[in-house]
């Protein structure tokens, strides 16, 4: 259970650290800050730069406490919040299913981040 529990962990908490990594950074093929703000704008919400810095930030800080297990709730709360910003402005007008842009994704990793916050991060991790 501990080894399943770290690959879960591992995969969610990195993929995340990525896509703050393309919103702060622009890595990885993403736009940085100005571009995240921009169509951040562009949907309404506003300040986009600073609503950008901060969704990245969360998912950076989160995918790194959820991937550790370092302050594991801490971690699946800046996922979750992070996707139910995601359902709000995005995903949410478009239905449930992620053919059409819907918002199955994030709550199939808001049902992840819940879980695995409710189990523990187990045996392998840097748990405070």
């Amino acid at each position: 259970m501990d080894i399943g529990l770290l690959i879960v962990r591992l995969v969610i908490g990195l993929l995340f650290i990525g896509h703050g990594a393309q919103k702060m950074f622009g890595w990885f093929g993403g736009y940085g800050l100005k571009g995240t703000g921009g169509w951040l704008e562009s949907i309404g919400v506003k300040p986009g730069v600073l609503m950008a810095f901060m969704v990245a930030l969360f998912e950076i800080v989160g995918g790194l406490s959820f991937a550790l297990g370092l302050w594991l709730p801490v971690g699946a709360a800046l996922i979750i919040i992070t996707m139910i910003g995601g359902i709000v402005t995005v995903h949410g007008k478009n239905g449930l299913w992620a053919t059409a842009n819907g918002y199955e994704y994030n709550v199939v990793l808001i049902a992840i981040a819940v879980g695995v916050a409710l189990i523990g991060a187990g045996e392998y991790a840097i748990a405070f």
